[in-house]
C-alpha cells in the first residue's frame, strides 16, 4: 500500500484496500473484489479484494510457523510491541477516524472517541501481558513443587462486525498478541479500512511477519475454512446470534475454545423516584448513538407510570434535535445506518408495531433517498407481541412502555432470549440492590450508562455469549492453565 493511499488520508478513501498475509500486502492476481458503499450516499467508494482458498491456506500456515517463536517470546518484549502500536495509532488517530467515519456512517466525534477506546485497549494489553501470573500450591510433602502457568492457547480465528470495527477488531487482536497467541482476523467487509490502517500500525510498530494475518471474503465461506483447519485453537466472534450458533457448531466439531459476544436487547427500567428530565434526556442521548447500533445499546424503556409521560415527553424533545447527517459534516449527532438491510429492519419494526395498535410518537420513516438515514423513532403504546419487544433492533427506534410495579417491569425486561447488557434508573438503596441482583444480564449499570472498557469483562447470558472479552478474564480466553508437579526429592537412581 502507498503512503498516499494508506486509510489514512482525512481527504479520499483508500482505493488500494489489502489483504495483510505472511507480512505481505496482497491484491489483484484475480481475486474478486467486493464494492464499499458509503452509507451516507449509497455511492460505491472502494473496492475491497476477497480472499481466496489459497489465500486462507497460506494465512493458517504462516500463522502456524509464526506460533512456535511468538510464543517464546518473552511477554515484556510482546508488551514492548502493542506499547508501540498504541503509539502508532495515536499518532494517526485523526487519519483512522476520518476513514471509519467513511466505513461506518458514524459521526467523526464518535469516531474519534473510539480510536481513544482502541488506544486504551492496546495499552491495557501491553500491561497485562506482564501479569499473567500463576500460582503455587502447599507442598505436600518435602521436596515437591507444585505450581501453575499460564501458556498461550495456539492460533486464533478471529471475526469482527461492522458497528465498531475498530475497537471491536482490536480487542481480538491485543488480547491475542499479548496473550503469546498468533491470529487471522477477519473484520466485517463492510467498514474494511479502518481494520487495514490498524493492522498497518501493528505491523509498523515490530510485529513480525505470520503473527496478525488480516483477511476478507465471503464471511460464510472464510469462517468454514479457517475454523476447521487444526491450526486453529481458538475462535473468537462478535455478531448476530444466528451466526455465533452456526460458528459455534463448526467450533465444536473440533472440541475449539470459542469466545461470542452475541446479540443483546438492553432493557431499561426506570423508577419513580429520579429526576425524570434528566434520565430522558441520558435515555435518548445513549439510544441513538451510532444510529442504535449498538450491542450494548438501551432498546427497551420500561417506565413507571407515574413518570411515564413526562418522560416520554422529554425523551422526544431531546431526539427532535439531534443533528442527523453525514457523519463527516461538523455537529452531526446521529449518521445514517451502515447498510440497506437495517434501514429495513427500521422499516419493518415500525410497519409491526404500528399494525399491532403501537403509536408512532415520532419519526418511523427513511430520511430522503440518498443513503441510509432513518428518523429517531418513538413507540409508544405497544402490545408486548410486537416484535421490537423480543428482537433485537439495531436501528433508531425506541419503544416506551409504562408499569406500575418493579417486579412487572423486571418480568418483562428479562422475558426475552438475550442477556447482555440491562440497565436502570432509581435513587432507592433496596431497588438499586434488587435490580442489580435479579437482571439476567452481564452488564448491568444502575444510574448508568457505560461503554465497553478495556479493563472490565464483557460476557453476556441466555443468547448473547459464551465466554468474556475484556479485562483479565478476556485475555485468559487466550490462554490454557497447565499444572506442573515436579518432585524434586525424587531418587536419582544414583
Amino acid at each position: 500500500m502507498s503512503a498516499a493511499s494508506m486509510p489514512g488520508s482525512a481527504t479520499s478513501y483508500p482505493q488500494d484496500l489489502a489483504l495483510f498475509i505472511g507480512g505481505q500486502w496482497l491484491r489483484g492476481g484475480g481475486r474478486a473484489e467486493r464494492d464499499i458503499i458509503d452509507p451516507a450516499s449509497g455511492e460505491v467508494i472502494g473496492q475491497l479484494p476477497l480472499a481466496t482458498a489459497a489465500d486462507l491456506d497460506a494465512a493458517l500456515a504462516t500463522s502456524a510457523r509464526a506460533f512456535e517463536s511468538w510464543r517464546m517470546i518473552s511477554a515484556w518484549q510482546r508488551a514492548a510491541i502493542l506499547r508501540r502500536a498504541a503509539q502508532l495509532i495515536t499518532e494517526r488517530k485523526s487519519a483512522l477516524a476520518a476513514v471509519l467515519t467513511m466505513d461506518n456512517g458514524k459521526p467523526l466525534a464518535d469516531a474519534l472517541g473510539e480510536i481513544d477506546r482502541v488506544v486504551e485497549t492496546v495499552q491495557w494489553c501491553s500491561e497485562e501481558a506482564t501479569r499473567t501470573y500463576g500460582r503455587t500450591l502447599a507442598p505436600r510433602a518435602p521436596g515437591l513443587l507444585q505450581s501453575t502457568s499460564k501458556r498461550p492457547i495456539g492460533p486464533v480465528a478471529a471475526f469482527a462486525p461492522w458497528n465498531f470495527p475498530a475497537v471491536l477488531t482490536v480487542r481480538k487482536i491485543a488480547a491475542a498478541l499479548a496473550a503469546g497467541c498468533t491470529v487471522i482476523v477477519k473484520p466485517a467487509e463492510e467498514t474494511p479500512a479502518v481494520c487495514v490502517g490498524l493492522v498497518r500500525a501493528f505491523h509498523d510498530a515490530g510485529v513480525p511477519p505470520g503473527v496478525l494475518n488480516l483477511v476478507f471474503g465471503v464471511p460464510s465461506e472464510v469462517s468454514q475454512h479457517l475454523i476447521a483447519s487444526p491450526v486453529i485453537r481458538k475462535v473468537s466472534f462478535t455478531g448476530s446470534v444466528p451466526v455465533g450458533r452456526l460458528l459455534y457448531t463448526l467450533a465444536s466439531k473440533g472440541l475449539k475454545a470459542i469466545t461470542m459476544e452475541l446479540g443483546g436487547h438492553s432493557p431499561v427500567i426506570v423508577c419513580a423516584d429520579v429526576d425524570v428530565q434528566k434520565v430522558a434526556a441520558d435515555c435518548a442521548v445513549f439510544k441513538y448513538r451510532n444510529a442504535g447500533q449498538v450491542c450494548l445499546s438501551p432498546n427497551r424503556f420500561f417506565v413507571h407510570e407515574a413518570i411515564h409521560d413526562a418522560f416520554v415527553e422529554r425523551f422526544i424533545e431531546v431526539a427532535k434535535n439531534l443533528k442527523i447527517g453525514p457523519g463527516a459534516d461538523a455537529g452531526v449527532q446521529m449518521g445514517p445506518l451502515n447498510n440497506a438491510r437495517r434501514l429495513e429492519a427500521a422499516e419493518r419494526f415500525v410497519a409491526d408495531a404500528r399494525d399491532g395498535g403501537a403509536k408512532v410518537a415520532l419519526g418511523g420513516k427513511r430520511i430522503g433517498a440518498r443513503g441510509f438515514f432513518f428518523e429517531p423513532t418513538v413507540l409508544t403504546q405497544l402490545g408486548d407481541r410486537a416484535s421490537i419487544m423480543s428482537e433485537e433492533p439495531f436501528c433508531p427506534v425506541a419503544p416506551i412502555v409504562p408499569f406500575a410495579a418493579l417486579d412487572e417491569a423486571i418480568a418483562k425486561a428479562n422475558a426475552v432470549d438475550f442477556g447482555l447488557a440491562a440497565y436502570a434508573f432509581t435513587n432507592a438503596s433496596d431497588k438499586a440492590a434488587a435490580l442489580s441482583e435479579r437482571l439476567e444480564a452481564g452488564w448491568i449499570g444502575i444510574n448508568s450508562f457505560t461503554p465497553a472498557l478495556a479493563d472490565a469483562p464483557l460476557g453476556g447470558m441466555k443468547d448473547s455469549g459464551v465466554g468474556y472479552e475484556g479485562g483479565p478474564e478476556g485475555l485468559d480466553a487466550y490462554q490454557q492453565i497447565r499444572f506442573l508437579s515436579h518432585d524434586r526429592a525424587y531418587p536419582s537412581g544414583r
